[in-house]
């Protein structure tokens, strides 16, 4: 066994991984703090490791590209934008070892299926979203995935009005709709004592007057 994962190919390296149990990996966290970025981390040391790798984002997700998840830093790794979570399924390729999955939130519950499915198969699924959307409340379907997950990384934001830790993303715009595209126009992290369930000033706007 160990003289065939030495020397052999590609194809015989996945077909072998697929014959041991998948699982699912959760990132969740804040807008600005560092959810995608870990998650890029992660597929690009599967890459090195010679693992055959997809990854998926929302189609409604634009902001930074159309083909390519991208963190606030910068990071990026090119992905396939997709409308549904049944759609991934449908997409992803028989010898592919991990499937990435960023902006979690923006799908339907059918994404918990999926990873499930996945995960079956021998995947290894690794996920990214907002645990909480604007007003504070559970963010699904986050919290699904959250409990079907074997491993859970909880990612924190640097409030920029006291600079704690931050686990909220504070909207910044007028706009009551819970799904709303934006970064750091749109949202702001905030620690739970400065974060309000609701719309809100800029901290800059607010600091000046």
């Amino acid at each position: 066994m160990e003289e065939m994962i030495a020397h052999g190919s590609d194809e015989h390296l996945s077909a072998l991984r697929r014959t041991m149990p998948g699982w699912i990996e959760v990132i969740a966290g804040s807008m600005f703090s560092g959810k995608s970025e870990e998650l890029i981390r992660r597929l690009r040391r599967a890459r090195i490791a010679r693992q055959k790798v997809q990854v998926f984002k929302p189609e409604i997700d634009e902001r930074f590209s159309k083909d390519h998840i991208v963190s606030h830093s910068e990071m990026r790794h090119e992905s396939l934008a997709v409308k549904t979570a049944a759609e991934i399924l449908s997409r992803v390729a028989p010898e592919t070892d991990v499937v990435g999955i960023d902006e979690a939130q923006f799908f339907d519950n059918d994404l918990v299926a999926v990873a499930n499915e996945l995960a079956g198969r021998g995947v290894r699924v690794i996920i990214a979203g907002l645990d909480q959307d604007y007003t504070g409340r559970p963010f699904e379907p986050m919290p699904q995935l959250l409990a079907i997950a074997e491993y859970i990384t909880k990612t924190h934001a640097i409030c920029v009005r006291c600079g704690q830790p931050a686990n909220y993303s504070q909207r910044i715009i007028p706009v009551e709709d819970r799904v709303v595209v934006g970064a750091s126009d749109t949202y702001e992290a905030r620690c739970r004592r400065c974060f309000v369930p609701h719309a809100d000033l800029p901290t800059t706007v607010r600091d000046e007057g």
